[in-house]
């Protein structure tokens, strides 16, 4: 092989061995909820590209055996032909054959490294960090081929490493992880306000993250505190209520003083004036559920809406009633002050 020959072939390899590391990268760091809606949109790239990332095992074995095959290839094709061509400077030094072999070596060395690591690594590494889903796009559909063409031999190199890792008790994952953690969620939003990229002037973001915190009996309302009404309350008394009070919803208590129920308003607007002064039929009070109050907002909150109801019985671990639970409140949690539309200024 001439000397130009093989300074040709370290450019091809170098590009060749560009592309696995892009490649692997690229896998790792895009983001499914990129790739799919392009996937459902029928594009064949990112079909590919979704495959290679439900398979990143099978991707990152493919890669490393290329960037493996390209750097050791890179030093024996490029080693002779740069040594030869640089023999010719150095012999009019006059220094001796075995010194101009051994600085010829060290400064080929030298060179080749340094256009591995830059331009076989570092940069298409740091351009996959950079733009993951175009790269994954551009980047897997070759990488799946290639697999594809190589499949026994990259099947054999992953069951292998598979392998070994459960020999130390780790169980291998297939799949690239493709979404946060609600701490790093939580890290990105605090850094994009603190560099201004990101307005929470309402403060949504901030008490989405606090909610997931919060206990049933941090937004219960104690018994002590409850506007209720008594045993035997009429649709008058639920009037009356609402015109002093302005709350839509009214708990009930039975005779023991404990949450019996609860009426809301348009549960009796549509009763005859006759009926107003008669205690309120029991098919008109609704039925509290029961929570516990160390249970999750977000939990409770779940539980309310798979049952239908806006309010609910919160107790201890003794099962004595502590409080009641309003399914606004919760939401407020939220989204702050949700006005109730009957409410009093």
């Amino acid at each position: 092989m001439s000397d130009w020959a093989g300074l040709a072939w370290l450019f091809v390899l170098l590009l060749a061995n560009a592309f696995f590391v892009g490649a692997e990268f690229a896998v790792i760091s895009a983001r499914r909820s990129q790739i799919e809606p392009l996937a459902e949109q029928g594009k064949r790239s990112a079909k590919t590209a979704l495959w290679a990332m439900e398979h990143a095992t099978l991707m990152l074995a493919m890669s490393q055996l290329g960037i493996t095959i390209c750097s050791l290839l890179i030093l024996n094709v490029s080693e002779p032909a740069i040594h030869h061509l640089l023999e010719i400077p150095l012999a009019l030094t006059g220094w001796s054959e075995e010194v101009i072999g051994t600085v010829a070596f060290i400064i080929t060395l030298v060179l080749v490294s340094y256009l591995h690591v830059v331009f076989g690594e570092m940069v298409p590494k740091n351009l996959s960090f950079s733009v993951p889903d175009r790269a994954v796009l551009l980047l897997a559909p070759p990488l799946v081929f290639i697999a594809r063409v190589l499949k026994f031999v990259i099947v054999a190199l992953n069951a292998t490493a598979n392998g070994v890792l459960r020999l130390f008790g780790v169980e291998p994952k297939n799949e690239a992880n493709s979404t946060f953690t609600l701490d790093e969620v939580q890290t990105i939003v605090d850094q994009s306000r603190r560099e201004g990229v990101l307005d929470d002037a309402s403060g949504t973001l901030s008490a989405a993250f606090e909610f997931t915190t919060k206990r049933v009996s941090d937004v219960a309302v104690p018994m002590d505190s409850l506007v209720s009404l008594p045993p035997g309350a009429t649709p008058r008394d639920v009037e009356r209520a609402v015109a002093k009070h302005g709350f839509s919803r009214y708990v009930i208590l039975g005779a023991d003083g404990e949450p019996d129920g609860y009426v809301h308003l348009k549960d009796v607007i549509d009763l005859d004036d006759d009926e107003f002064d008669d205690p309120l039929p029991a098919k008109r009070v609704r039925r509290l559920v029961s929570v516990f109050d160390g249970t999750e907002v977000e939990d409770a909150l779940s539980t309310m809406r798979r049952l239908g109801t806006h309010v609910a019985r919160a107790f201890d671990r003794e099962g004595a009633t502590t409080g009641v639970v309003f399914l606004e409140d919760i939401i407020e949690e939220l989204v702050g002050e949700v006005q109730d539309a009957t409410r009093r200024g």
